[in-house]
């Protein structure tokens, strides 16, 4: 994106922020990719939160070469993403990965899932209030597919969202301030029930998906979440792409489950989908663009301090 500069001569953020509020590195990608970069090619400041290191991802050891940890080749390959998608700010939570439910890994001491929720939101608070974005987005109720990380974080943006409004809750010297629109991005069921009648006929068990077959579609398909947003990524799916390939340690071809859920990506390509949180949706409501009725920022530099466009990183 470009800034421009003031008369002082330092470079005022966009009036347009977004910020996407999610798990792990590779969730801004294969999730909503397309729609970040599209605004941030547009000129919106567009931040990121990341929960977790990605700690306890799959990795085949060809990929840890100049790596200490599974952790390190992750936030590597997430600050590669971050410029293919021209995110401005990364802000990294600090928690550990939980990994799928029910293993191990979510009860470990510094896991995101074991973290008391008041703690989440309070960091997440701080985090609105600080980048001060008039769009939200994060994962559905259900965490897309029950992942642990991906639910507490629909839970802690859902709560942060009202409580940074509040000056009673988490006062850290930052003004109060409500976002305007909260989405949680999501996906239409029709095509993936469709895949998971079709897939035992061609061999394949939809209640054991993914590369570690630990991803029930089953379950995921009795969840039916209206699609209030439909986003054009037309021009911004090479973004999307390059930031996908970003995260090579987890895109193995080989681990594709066949090729009825590859035709289901590719049918929604050039099209991302939100459910709307935030203001409560009117019956049949279809957006085009999340910034729809939004009114800029009025002030010229968030919390009175410019700063260089680029991916930075931010911890908490």
């Amino acid at each position: 994106m470009t800034a421009e500069p003031t008369p002082g001569g330092a470079v005022a953020p966009s009036p347009l922020r977004m910020l996407a509020s999610l798990a792990h590195p590779d969730d801004e990608s294969f999730g909503p990719g397309g729609t970040l970069a599209l605004y941030a090619s547009r000129g919106v400041e567009v931040h990121l939160i990341c929960a977790t290191r990605g700690d306890v991802g799959t990795v085949d050891p060809s990929y840890l070469t100049g790596f200490d940890t599974v952790a390190e080749l992750r936030q590597a390959e997430l600050e590669c993403a971050g410029q293919a998608l021209g995110l401005h700010v990364v802000h990294q939570l600090g928690y550990r990965d939980s990994g799928m439910p029910g293993s191990p890994d979510n009860q470990h001491a510094h896991a995101l899932a074991a973290a008391p929720l008041e703690a989440v939101v309070e960091k997440v608070t701080h985090v609105i209030r600080q980048v001060r974005p008039q769009v939200v987005i994060t994962f559905d109720p259900i965490g897309g597919y029950h992942h642990p990380d991906h639910i507490r974080m629909f839970e802690a943006t859902l709560a942060a969202f009202h409580a940074a409004a509040d000056p009673t809750r988490f006062p850290d010297g930052l003004e109060p301030y409500r976002p305007q629109k909260l989405y949680y991005h999501t996906f239409s069921r029709r095509w993936l029930k469709l895949v998971v009648r079709l897939m035992p006929l061609l061999g394949m068990n939809p209640r054991a998906w993914g590369r570690n077959n630990d991803i029930d579609l089953t379950a995921v398909t009795n969840h039916d979440l209206p699609i209030h947003a439909i986003i054009d990524i037309s021009d911004s799916a090479e973004a999307k792409q390059l930031a996908s390939a970003c995260h090579a340690s987890q895109t193995d071809e080989d681990d594709s489950p066949g090729f009825l859920l590859n035709w289901l990506r590719r049918l929604g390509r050039n099209q991302e989908t939100f459910m709307r949180g935030y203001p409560e949706p009117a019956p049949g409501l279809r957006e085009t663009d999340l910034f729809a009725g939004v009114a800029p920022a009025r002030s010229s530099v968030a919390n009175g301090e410019a700063e260089t466009v680029g991916v930075r990183r931010a911890g908490l």
